[in-house]
């Protein structure tokens, strides 16, 4: 997904400051923990850009003061007093690809029609860490089900589409009759 040019420099000026003082686990799942909350209220209140900046602070640090780093909490004051919370979650998403290339993974989104299961994940593991694309890259999986591809899977890693559904298959099918349906007999 895109990010903002705002939430993309936020996230770049916590995650060098992460590095630096090698903190990068301890803020990352500081952020995990507060985009986990599924408290829509919360939420809500957060990006809202309504609720004034010293209000935000002061909810925001007695609810999670006292489970994340002073580093993360510093961050927050400093987005809710700049007034840019409303980029919260795009800000987390660009530190957590920051993070992802940081530590070498690569996020891989695996469509199937039901599930998958751990053999299939561990073939389509395998078969990508063969690619040379994805040499030395940790490979995590953003798992989708969608039963309108009937069957198969389908693989994205970044841009590239590998569609290996039975949808895909008879749309080619379908495409090839309609194209020699018109050929005459020689």
């Amino acid at each position: 997904m895109r990010q903002t040019k705002v939430a993309y420099r936020y996230a770049k000026a916590l995650f060098e400051l992460a590095v630096q003082t090698a903190k990068v686990e301890e803020v990352r799942n500081d952020l995990m923990l507060v985009r986990d909350v599924k408290h829509k209220d919360l939420s809500n209140l957060l990006v809202s850009p309504v609720v004034a900046g010293e209000k935000k602070i002061s909810i925001f640090n007695a609810i999670f003061a006292k489970h994340i780093q002073p580093l993360t909490t510093s961050f927050f004051k400093l987005i809710f007093g700049k007034g840019r919370s409303i980029a919260i979650y795009a800000i987390i998403e660009a530190f957590e690809e920051m993070y992802r290339e940081h530590k070498g993974i690569k996020l891989v989104e695996l469509t199937t029609a039901i599930p998958a299961s751990d053999d299939v994940k561990a073939t389509v593991k395998k078969m990508l860490s063969e690619n040379k694309l994805l040499l030395g890259k940790t490979i995590e999986f953003k798992e989708k089900t969608d039963p309108s591809i009937l069957g198969g899977l389908i693989v994205q890693v970044d841009d590239k589409l590998f569609d290996a559904s039975i949808k895909h298959d008879l749309q080619f099918i379908k495409r090839q009759f309609i194209k020699n349906m018109y050929i005459k007999d020689l």
